[in-house]
């Protein structure tokens, strides 16, 4: 029997992020940017906006020609014109004058804010009256307030959401430069893994991690590639985990991380070139005989073989890793979670962090979070979960009506 692993405590994990360095970067389009990780910092060259502008249907006015108008004693403007959408306008405004303007239109000189046109009346052709005041700079956006010359508009690190393709366009950055997606490559491992299209007889099951986990990685911005299923078999792993190191930037395994006889893996990454094996065992429930071992600069993952425990490590554990090799800056995962009460006690044991499935319930304006209990190896408990509960390593356990924070599933 091989020794027992010893447990590393999970900020010890963690610790070994700056083991890792980011992939290479590359040019893309703005259209291919959704979720990219930006390489670079950019620098606006612009203002923006490059001119003063109405965000209001109204007069473009000198805000003292308002002053103390209301609809008892309105302020009687002289129409100067009229300022067309995308036009410069050709003249300026003066005291008691106003000029027509629509949203998004440029102020002619010496207007400073806008009338809105709800509160005017036409006199005549060429006479309005403003019942209400307005202060300079009302309604109004002015050069440089959204984005100013020189200024860094995003960072290094920062994934692109649909707003930062709209700042990118306003920018008129058609290409830029971003971190390439990593490539993680997935293998499962056990005589009793066959493939989905075939039918297990009697003692085997379905290989369920590759695709859970295949998912899991391109929901984190990664690029998966399936490996396929291998056998008991210490020279066919080999030969498979020396195949996937070359191919990618990151390798998943699952099964064949606990303690065994048959159990091949920590075995296979020890002898593999260039290797160290940072963790064998972590202080948290599922998922304790996690293995990570460091082989030529890539992060290889040994992952438990029961579909929960590794759907929960790579959750829990294996994302900020993958984050880190992305290039991005902000590693959490746990930065937006969702309150709610407990609705029964859960016990826990004292030295690891349990991860609690839930299911989010509304009931009467609360929410609560209802415990999804079975073992690690019931894929249903993860489709009935919403997200997990993270019971810290110095708590026995919650009470029912506690207040946890739930970290919602991708």
């Amino acid at each position: 029997m091989k020794e027992f692993f010893k447990v590393t405590d999970l900020d010890a994990v963690f610790a070994y992020l700056n083991h890792f360095s980011a992939v290479a970067a590359e040019i893309i389009n703005i259209e291919d940017s959704l979720g990219r990780i930006l390489a670079e910092d950019l620098t606006s060259d612009i203002n923006l906006p490059d001119f003063a502008r109405t965000t209001r249907d109204g007069y473009a006015v000198r805000a003292a020609s308002t002053f103390g108008a209301s609809e008892g004693s309105p302020a009687y403007l002289t129409i100067k014109g009229q300022v067309g959408m995308g036009e410069v306008p050709s003249f300026s405004i003066n005291s008691g004058e106003a000029a027509r303007i629509s949203t998004g239109g440029m102020l002619p000189e010496g207007a400073d804010s806008v009338v809105m046109i709800e509160h005017t009346e036409m006199i005549d052709a060429t006479v309005i009256e403003a019942y209400r005041s307005v202060a300079p700079g009302q309604y109004v956006i002015t050069v440089g307030e959204d984005i100013q010359q020189a200024a860094i508009v995003l960072t290094a690190g920062q994934q692109i959401r649909p707003q930062e393709t709209g700042l990118l366009a306003a920018l008129g950055c058609e290409t830029f430069k971003v971190y390439r997606k990593p490539r993680v490559g997935i293998i499962s491992t056990g005589d009793e893994i066959i493939p989905i299209q075939t039918a297990p007889k009697l003692g085997q099951i379905r290989d369920i991690n590759t695709h859970t986990l295949f998912n899991q990685v391109r929901q984190a911005g990664g690029m998966p590639r399936s490996f396929g299923i291998v056998s008991d078999d210490y020279d066919t792993l080999f030969e498979r985990c020396s195949q996937a190191l070359q191919q990618s930037d990151l390798i998943l395994i699952s099964g064949g991380s606990s303690v065994g006889t048959r159990d091949f893996t920590i075995e296979v990454l020890s002898n593999l070139p260039d290797a160290h094996i940072l963790v064998h065992g972590i202080s948290i429930s599922p998922g304790k005989p996690t293995i990570l071992a460091e082989v030529g600069g890539k992060q290889f993952w040994g992952l438990p073989g029961h579909v929960v425990s590794a759907m929960v490590v790579f959750a829990m554990v294996v994302k900020p890793f993958l984050y880190k090799i992305s290039g991005r800056t902000d590693l959490a995962i746990e930065t937006i979670g969702i309150k709610a009460q407990l609705a029964r006690n859960i016990s826990s044991a004292q030295g690891r962090v349990d991860y609690i499935r839930v299911k989010l319930v509304n009931q009467k304006g609360s929410v609560w979070a209802e415990p999804v209990l079975g073992k690690s190896g019931l894929i249903n408990t993860v489709v009935k979960a919403d997200g997990l509960v993270a019971i810290d390593q110095h708590t026995e356990g919650l009470d029912s009506g506690a207040e946890v924070t739930v970290i919602p599933f991708d």
